[in-house]
């Protein structure tokens, strides 16, 4: 008689097992889990505080909430978190990269130490563009397009490792401007770049004017640092009086470098990117989760705060325009290859 009140209990606890197997496989994917975001680029600096600010909010976004925390790996001006993100960090949608996209160009020219195919990674957007502005210091005795244009001596412009942006602008506008420019490369990051300029090192640098104007702000508005040229398409509102490098430019081969080399990379300048073979769901839902933290009102609250632009880019259009540039008409590439890797 025992035996046959046996199979009832036994069903129930099978049902039980059931019910909390069903219920573990119902937990999202990322609860409990930790997301880093890697910054290729020192602390301090524009990539940095973008990160930061994003990975504030980006946990509430993510169904079950993981935690959020960023790490920097500064290296060949994040080659090297860029090259790790692509042949080591685990495909698990754990690790998101944030580096400077300029590196696909280089891609595109060939680049030494580029050991990735930057069309396999997987794209979930980015926050802002890198339109970029040179800023030069009041000491160096250059404050005006024209006193650099004249200058008798070559202007020291900071740089990064080849392909950053700072170097590309700088390398770019001494071709296509004819400006008699040294660019002193090997910064760690726009923090250290800030630092050189404020120590009398080199004149100034190039890089986004969005950035600069936030962690550049107290010499700006002191007067101890000037901008002196937008390399973007149409001025920016706050600077409208700076000249644009395209208007400066005399010969539509100038004009096609600029394009090329500074003002069209800004719109994936500053990806937040998964690596290679991420299943297509987790892709999907930082991508969602990103879109829904860029409209969130505290996140804007902290980025107004913060002074910081807000210019979204879609994973979909950062994937097609880095296509663009991999495909870029081969004697353009040869222009740019002398320009950049002279």
């Amino acid at each position: 008689m025992r035996r046959r009140h046996l199979l009832p209990a036994a069903i129930g606890a099978a049902a039980v097992l059931s019910s909390a197997s069903g219920a573990a496989l119902a937990q999202p994917f990322y609860a409990g889990k930790t997301v880093r975001i890697v910054v290729g680029l020192a602390p301090g600096g524009g990539f940095d505080t973008y990160a930061r600010v994003i990975g504030r909010h980006l946990g509430k976004h993510i169904p079950g909430n993981p935690t959020v925390i960023v790490d920097n790996m500064p290296g060949a001006g994040s080659l090297v978190m860029t090259n790790f993100l692509y042949k080591v960090a685990a495909p698990d949608g754990l690790t998101i990269g944030h580096f400077d996209g300029a590196l696909i160009l280089g891609q595109a020219l060939g680049q030494p130490g580029i050991e990735f195919d930057a069309r396999k990674f997987e794209y979930i957007g980015a926050a802002a563009r890198e339109d970029v502005a040179c800023g030069v210091s009041k000491a160096s005795g250059i404050t005006t397009i024209d006193q650099w244009r004249a200058a008798k001596t070559p202007v020291k412009i900071g740089g990064l490792a080849p392909g950053s942006t700072p170097t590309n602008s700088g390398l770019i506008l001494k071709t296509a401007l004819g400006l008699r420019t040294q660019v002193v490369s090997g910064y760690k990051g726009t923090s250290a770049l800030r630092l050189a300029v404020e120590s009398g090192e080199i004149a100034g640098a190039c890089w986004s004017w969005q950035s600069m104007r936030v962690t550049w702000r107290k010499a700006l508005e002191a007067g101890e640092v000037v901008p002196i040229v937008q390399v973007v398409a149409k001025p920016f509102p706050d600077i409208p009086n700076v000249p644009l490098a395209i208007n400066l430019a005399t010969t539509e081969e100038a004009r096609q470098l600029i394009r090329a080399g500074v003002q069209n990379p800004a719109a994936f300048a500053r990806p937040l990117v998964l690596p290679p073979g991420t299943p297509q769901d987790r892709v999907a839902i930082l991508r969602t989760a990103l879109a829904d933290t860029l409209k969130d009102p505290a996140f804007l609250a902290d980025t107004e705060k913060a002074k910081l632009s807000i210019d979204p880019a879609t994973g979909d259009e950062m994937a097609q325009l880095v296509a663009e540039v991999l495909a870029l008409d081969p004697a353009l590439i040869v222009k740019l290859k002398a320009a950049l890797y002279p």
